[in-house]
This record gives structure tokens, sequence and C-alpha cells, in this order.
């Protein structure tokens, strides 16, 4: 498909309440979004680096400068007929996987609408839907978090992810797992400790947890694997793992029990799935976990976990109803106005037909801050 068009967002998405782990409290969400046109269709893509060089050494503003001045030049005009062609035309630009993922992932965005198919369809995925857990940053107090856990279980989620961080470790894990003893879990590290503390991680051992995540350097392999062989539970490699180099390393080193792959740190949705071919060859189970995105990283995230391409029909009447959907969407985190896994071409026509017919007018245009080539 040739690349007619790129357009680069960044926007900023405050949080319901503030995000606490071991690198700090965020209380809002800054990204970049990117959208790809070939002809009339488009693909949505996001790069969902943080505000500030913590998680990694890439942040939102130079993920935005890194796409539309360096990046997206490579790509513009060009005929990209795969994930590997796309990687093959921004290798020449060192580094920079959030930013390149941001263009990787609309390049499959745009795909799938012009296959007419759902993601989890074009990539080999073998059903609709997936087992997810919930994470939960470091909170207030114990009680609100083992309520926050309670409510998860009611919800239907079989898992979760608790941050851990100096002040927020051992006493904490204990009184969960007390109060959940069936509970899978496990704790995510973010980085913070080193060997030093492997008496610490030795009594974690007897938490039962699934796996700890990132426990040591955000680019550290070999300690990793000094620690596991130290250590009962699974390593799980988060940050460490930017590439199918850096696994394939990880694997070799026996540095982790799992491997989390994020699609952004990877570099996108082609780079993710062969370092899930090549876990699946080594028989180390992968997870895909998210970072800060909106609806549409997350609609990656979980490859359209409903299945279905909103076309002309699901446009005209999410149009129709969209007043009385807004107003929900208020209080109901779960309801959304506009269908985000859409063909585009029909669906967009359809959902401003919809509209027009409400309120007997044609649809004011939203303003938003863009660039375009």
């Amino acid at each position: 498909m040739r690349i007619d068009t790129i357009e680069v967002y960044r926007v900023n998405m405050p949080l319901v309440y503030p995000f606490r782990t071991a690198f700090g409290d965020e209380e809002a969400i800054e990204s970049v979004l990117v959208c790809l046109f070939s002809g009339k269709a488009y693909g949505w893509g996001e790069s969902s680096s943080w505000r500030a060089p913590l998680y990694s050494g890439e942040w939102a503003q130079a993920a935005f400068l890194a796409v539309r001045d360096w990046l997206a030049p490579l790509l513009l005009g060009r005929d990209v007929q795969s994930g590997e062609a796309l990687q093959r035309a921004l290798a020449p630009i060192k580094g920079n996987y959030f930013a390149k993922a941001s263009l990787d992932l609309a390049w499959w965005d745009l795909k799938a609408r012009l296959e007419g198919r759902p993601l989890w369809q074009v990539i080999g995925g073998t059903g609709p839907t997936a087992c997810v857990g919930a994470d939960f940053g470091v909170m207030e107090t114990l009680d609100g978090l083992i309520e926050q856990i309670r409510t998860a279980q009611a919800s239907g989620f079989t898992r979760v992810k608790l941050k851990f961080r100096p002040g927020w470790e051992l006493n904490i894990i204990r009184a969960v797992r007390d109060a959940f003893p069936d509970l899978v879990m496990h704790v995510d590290c973010n980085s913070a400790y080193s060997l030093e503390h492997l008496p610490m991680f030795q009594e974690l051992d007897n938490c039962r947890l699934a796996m700890i995540e990132q426990p040591l350097a955000h680019d550290d392999l070999v300690d990793h694997a000094r620690l596991q062989k130290s250590i009962r539970t699974p390593l799980c490699l988060d940050e460490s793992i930017v590439s199918i180099s850096h696994a394939r390393k990880a694997i070799e080193l026996k540095a982790c029990g799992w491997i989390n792959i994020k699609l952004g740190r990877v570099g996108g949705l082609t780079n993710a799935l062969a370092i899930h071919d090549l876990c699946q060859q080594a028989g180390i189970p992968c997870w895909v976990g998210g970072m800060w995105e909106s609806a549409v990283g997350q609609g990656h995230n979980a490859a359209n976990r409903n299945g279905i391409v909103a076309g002309f029909w699901r446009g005209v009447w999410n149009g129709i109803i969209a007043p009385v959907t807004f107003v929900i969407s208020l209080f109901n985190k779960d309801v959304q106005m506009y269908e985000v896994h859409n063909n585009g071409a029909l669906y967009n026509p359809g959902f401003l037909l919809g509209v027009i017919i409400i309120f007997g007018g044609s649809a004011g245009n939203a303003k938003a801050r863009k660039w375009r080539r």
C-alpha cells in the first residue's frame, strides 16, 4: 500500500487518579498519535512513551519530533507491502522504538481496515477474546488496594499485577496474599532494585507469585540471569527487552522465565510478533503488557477483542445514538460514543449521516492541533 499522507498529533490525557510506580507519580498521559493514509483509507497508531524519560530513554516530545522530522519522511510516498518492509525503511534511524512503533501500528491498522478484517485475524490470532489482568499502582492505603482487588475480581479479572517499590514492598504483598490465598498475581519492580536486595527477593519466593517483573536495571540482562539462578520465582523482563536481539540474548543467558511484550517498547507489532515466535520456540511464555495508552494503543494490545470491524450502518447507528452514549460515557468509562475499530471510508460518512439525522444539520468539525505531511 502506498503511504500518501501522515498526520502526527501530540496529546495530553488526564488520569482519573495518579498512577504511582517506582519511577514516581503521574497525573496525565502524554502520547503521540499517528494516522497513515492510503487513498481514502487510514490507520491509527500510538507512541506510548511517557511524559519524561523515566521508563525508557524516550519521551513524548522526543517521539513527536522523531516521527515528524526523521521517520515519517522515510515512509511518505512509499509503497509499503509488509511490516518487515516498514521496519527496513525505518532502520537507518537508530533506537527510537516508541516513535517507530506509532508508524508500525498505524500500518497494521491500515492493513486490517483495507482487508475489512479485525486485527487479531490479520496477525493470525485464534479467537476474538483474550484473558486480561488488572494492574494496580501504589495506592494511598493497603485497605484501598485490597478493596480495588476485590472489585477487579468481581468484574471478572482472574489475575492482578501490583507495583512494587521502596516503602510499598513485602508487607503489602504478604497482606494481599493473606487476603487472596488463591489469587494469581505478580509484582512489577520497574528497575528499582539491585543484586544487593537478593534476600528480599528470596523472601518473595514464599508469596507464591506468578513472576517478578523487571527487578533490576532497565538495560540489564546479566544480573537478571544471576538473580534468576538464586530464586525460585520466575523473573519477567520488561524494560530490558527493546528488540528481537535483546530477547534472543535474554533467552540464551537464561535471564528470565517470562517476557512482557509491549508493542511500543519493541518498535511495533511487527517486532512483537517476531519476539512472540522466538519465545514460543524457546519455551518461554510471554504476555502483552500495556503502557498508558489511549483506546488507540489499547486496541492494538487487545488486537480488537470483539472481532468486529464497524462499517457504514454501524456508523449511522452510532451517530443517531451519539447524544445518549455521550451522556452515558460521562458516568461509565466502558461506554464510547465512537467505535475506534472501524473501516474508516464507510463508517465515518455513516456516523456523520447519523448525527445529521438527529440534529437536522451538518456536524461541525472539531479542530485539533496536528502536523501533516
